[in-house]
C-alpha cells in the first residue's frame, strides 16, 4: 500500500499499547495520494508498520485503526468482525435477543455502533470512512442476521466533527413502527427507534437495572430521569411497594406508562416535571423515599465544560440524597465520559458534606457487558453507577 501516515518520533507507543486513534498532532506527514475516508498504513517515524486505518485529515482523530495486520478491508473483513462481536454477546446474554452487537472501538470497528432490537438492526456511523463502506457493512449484516430492516440513526452531533451531515432514515426494509417491543431481563419494553434517545433504548444500564433485585423489595422508589421506565419497571418487577418515575419529556413519560402497563404493573406512577424542581419541592415538603435513583443525561460533551457539569451533578445528588430516608439508598449514575471515576466519587462526597449526609458505598458499577471497555482506550469507559447507603 503506497498511502501512509507517518508518525512523529516516539508517538507510536500508545498505538503499540492498543489504542486505536491517531491524533492529527501526532502525524509527521502523509505519504501518497490520500483522500478522506481511505484506508492507509500507519507507520512509525522509523517506517515500522503499526496498522491499517481509516483516515480523515479534517478530523482531530486523523486515523481510526481497524487492524494491526496487513489484510483486505472488505465485506468479509466486516463480516468476520461483526461475527466475533455477536458471538461474545450470545455468550454474555444467551437468553436475550436484543443488545448492542458492536460497540465501536471495543469491538475493533471504530466509529461504528450497531444495536439489535429483536430482528431489527439500528446503526450509528460516526466516522467518514465507515460511512463510505456502508454497503459492505450492510452486506455483512444481512448475511449474518437476515434482519427485517436496518435503520440509520446518524443524527449524533459527533458526526459533525468528521464533516458529515446528520440524518436518520431506513437503510433497507420497512420503517420501524412504534409497536416494536423487545424483551430484556424478563421485561417487555416498547422502543422508539426513530425518535427515542440514542438508538431508542439504553442497553448500557441493563446490568445495573438487574442489580436492583438486591435493594428494592418492599421499598418506595423514586426514579429520576426515568425516560421509558427502565429502572422504574425493574423496581416494580422486584416487588417495590411504590415507584414514582419523573422525566421532563412528555413523550418519555407516556412511553414509561405504556411499558408499565405492558408488564402489568399497577404500582408505578409517572410524572412529567423538571427533576431539579421536583427534588427541590420534595426537600421542602420533607418527602422521603427508601430508594432514589438518578440517571441523568450527560451534563457535558466536552472537557472544557467539565467544571460546570460537576456543579450540576453536585447539585442533583445533593438534592437527591436529601429525599432518601436515613439508612435508605441513593443510586447515582453518570454517562459523561469526561467525568472520570475519581471526580465522580469526589463530587458525591462533596454533595454529602454539603447536605450533611454520610454515604456508604455498597457497589460501584459500570456499563453493561455488551459495552465492553478496551483497557488501552479509556475513551470506551463512560458509565458510572454508584449504589450507596445514605446515613
Amino acid at each position: 500500500m503506497s498511502s501512509k501516515v507517518v508518525l512523529r518520533k516516539k508517538e507510536e507507543n500508545r498505538i503499540l499499547a492498543g489504542h486505536l486513534w491517531v491524533f492529527s498532532n501526532e502525524i509527521d506527514h502523509y505519504s501518497g495520494d490520500i483522500n478522506n475516508g481511505d484506508i492507509v498504513e500507519v507507520v512509525s517515524s522509523q517506517n515500522a508498520f503499526l496498522g491499517l486505518g481509516l483516515v480523515n485529515k479534517n478530523s482531530l482523530i486523523a486515523v481510526r485503526i481497524l487492524t494491526k495486520e496487513r489484510e483486505d478491508i472488505d465485506a468479509e473483513f466486516f463480516k468476520r468482525c461483526v461475527n466475533q462481536a455477536y458471538h461474545l454477546r450470545q455468550e454474555l446474554y444467551p437468553n436475550e435477543r436484543s443488545y448492542r452487537i458492536v460497540y465501536g472501538e471495543s469491538d475493533f470497528l471504530p466509529g461504528l455502533v450497531i444495536d439489535k432490537y429483536e430482528n431489527y438492526l439500528v446503526m450509528q456511523v460516526l466516522s467518514l470512512g465507515m460511512e463510505q463502506r456502508l454497503e459492505m457493512i450492510a452486506q455483512a449484516l444481512t448475511e449474518i442476521f437476515k434482519p427485517v430492516g436496518i435503520y440509520l440513526r446518524n443524527d449524533a452531533e459527533v458526526r459533525s466533527l468528521e464533516g458529515m451531515e446528520l440524518y436518520k432514515k431506513p437503510l433497507f426494509g420497512p420503517d420501524p413502527t412504534d409497536n416494536l417491543v423487545i424483551e430484556q431481563n424478563g421485561l417487555d419494553y416498547k422502543v422508539d427507534i426513530v425518535n427515542g434517545q440514542k438508538t431508542g433504548f439504553f442497553f448500557d444500564q441493563r446490568d445495573n437495572r438487574e442489580a436492583l433485585k438486591s435493594y428494592v423489595s418492599q421499598k418506595t422508589v423514586l426514579d429520576c430521569f426515568c425516560y421509558s421506565g427502565g429502572f422504574s419497571i425493574s423496581a416494580a418487577k422486584y416487588e417495590s411497594v411504590k415507584v414514582i418515575g419523573v422525566d421532563v419529556s412528555k413523550d418519555a413519560v407516556k412511553e414509561a406508562q405504556e411499558n408499565a402497563g405492558l408488564n402489568g404493573f399497577n404500582n408505578c406512577e409517572f410524572i412529567t416535571a423538571d427533576v431539579f424542581d421536583y427534588l427541590a419541592e420534595a426537600v421542602l415538603k420533607n418527602t422521603l423515599f427508601d430508594v432514589v435513583n438518578v440517571d441523568p443525561p450527560s451534563f457535558t460533551k466536552t472537557k472544557k465544560n467539565l467544571p460546570q457539569a460537576i456543579k450540576g451533578y453536585r447539585k442533583l445528588n445533593g438534592l437527591a440524597m436529601q429525599t432518601v430516608k436515613k439508612g435508605g439508598l441513593l443510586i447515582s449514575s453518570s454517562c459523561s465520559h469526561y467525568l472520570d471515576e475519581y471526580d465522580f466519587i469526589n463530587l458525591l462526597k462533596d454533595s454529602a458534606l454539603r447536605s450533611k449526609r454520610t454515604l456508604r458505598l455498597l457497589e460501584f458499577r459500570g456499563q453493561a457487558k455488551d459495552h465492553p471497555v478496551l483497557l488501552a482506550m479509556p475513551e470506551t469507559a463512560y458509565l458510572k453507577c454508584a449504589i450507596m447507603q445514605v446515613l
